[in-house]
Parts: C-alpha cells; sequence; structure tokens
C-alpha cells in the first residue's frame, strides 16, 4: 500500500471519528466503543483507526485509559489543546483568559446586539436575579451561565463565542461553583449593570460593569 493511499485511509478514519464526535453521539466524559465495534461501524481497517486514534490522542481529544478503553476528553481540537495545556497550577491563568474575553464580549454586545438579544438578556437577568434573592444555588449557577453566554453570543463575534466556550471547558469543575457562592454573597443581582449597559449599547459601561463584576467576584 502506498503512502499516499495510507495516509488517505488515515483521513478518512480521522473525519469519521471527528463526525461522530460533532454529531453529539458521544459526550465528553464517557468511553467511545471498541475498536471492533468503531472498525464494523466506519469499515475502517484497524491499523488505519489506530492511526487515527492516536492522532485525535495527540491533539487532546481523546484519552486512552489502560485496561479501559478510550475516553472522549474534548469535541475539538482548540479544547483538547486548552485541555492538554492547561493543568490546576494555571487554572488561574485560563481564569484570566476567561474574564479577559468577558469584557470584550460586553463591549461588543452593547456595539452590535439585536432587540430581540437585548429582550433575551433581560428576561435571563429576570431569572438570575430570581435566583439571586432565594440564594438558589444551583439555579443561579445555570442563570449566570445563560446570562454569559447570551452576553457572549451577541457580540456576534464567532471566534470569540469558540473561545469562550472552550476556555470555560477547561476551567477546573469547582469553579464555577465558586463563582456562583461569590455571586450570591454580593449585595445586587450578579449582570444588572452590565445587561443594562448592553441594552442602553453603552459599550464603555458594559465592559467596565464586567470588569468591576470580575474585580468583586475575584476578591470575594
Amino acid at each position: 500500500m502506498s503512502v499516499v493511499e495510507r495516509t488517505s485511509l488515515v483521513d478518512q478514519a480521522i473525519s469519521a471519528l471527528k463526525a461522530e464526535i460533532e454529531s453529539g453521539a458521544w459526550t465528553v466524559g464517557s468511553r467511545i466503543p471498541t475498536e471492533p465495534q468503531l472498525t464494523a461501524q466506519f469499515g475502517i481497517g484497524r491499523n488505519a483507526l489506530r492511526e487515527a486514534v492516536r492522532a485525535l490522542v495527540y491533539a487532546g481529544m481523546l484519552e486512552p485509559r489502560q485496561g479501559d478503553g478510550t475516553y472522549l476528553r474534548a469535541t475539538n481540537e482548540l479544547a483538547g489543546a486548552l485541555r492538554r495545556r492547561i493543568g490546576d497550577s494555571q487554572s488561574r491563568e485560563v481564569q484570566e483568559v476567561q474574564r479577559a474575553l468577558e469584557v470584550e464580549a460586553a463591549r461588543l454586545a452593547a456595539a452590535r446586539r439585536s432587540d430581540a438579544q437585548a429582550e433575551e438578556l433581560q428576561r435571563l437577568l429576570e431569572n438570575a436575579s430570581a435566583a439571586w434573592q432565594a440564594r438558589d444555588l444551583e439555579r443561579l449557577a445555570a442563570a449566570d451561565l445563560a446570562v454569559s453566554d447570551a452576553i457572549v453570543t451577541a457580540s456576534g463575534n464567532g471566534t470569540l463565542i469558540e473561545l469562550y466556550a472552550n476556555v470555560g471547558a477547561a476551567l477546573p469543575e469547582g469553579f464555577q461553583s465558586d463563582v456562583v457562592r461569590a455571586a450570591a454573597g454580593q449585595t445586587s443581582p450578579p449582570y444588572g449593570a452590565v445587561v443594562a449597559a448592553i441594552v442602553a449599547q453603552d459599550a464603555h459601561a458594559a465592559a467596565a460593569a464586567v470588569a468591576l463584576r470580575n474585580r468583586v467576584g475575584r476578591s470575594s
């Protein structure tokens, strides 16, 4: 078999694995099907499949566990690279990157948001405020994430949206809980000033409000 043919088969195997991941058939943290199952499913030889798996392991998307199979670690190369690059000892750096993205997202959202996005932000803020008043940490966590995601989406910057999602996925599992506890202890509902500035299309105020929120959360 020529090198070109071999490369083509491996590329096909990589594409098949990525398509399965992108379809949502496998969830992050789950074990993917066994090698015999995958070769039968995709009609790809074992050698090509093994090389494809090794390539995705190197990319940080898959994780082999001795005696326990292979697990999905990330849904794309960016998320995989971030997870591989960032350890617990560097989580502060990841948080700093996330906060910087949030500031820029708020600034862009204020300049670009649609009327429908402004209405959605106000609705999500009401949910977050209700959870904050009830000191319901579980509801507040979900509401807080919903507001954050809506602000980032309203930025209209596809690269920023993707990067923010993957940076968030690379943060330690307990980070969101810490953020929510800090927000619950604040004297005003989280994101209130940020959403107000975005609705008013005041980019400077929106960025400043996010920066202030992040400083308060970090010191809580």
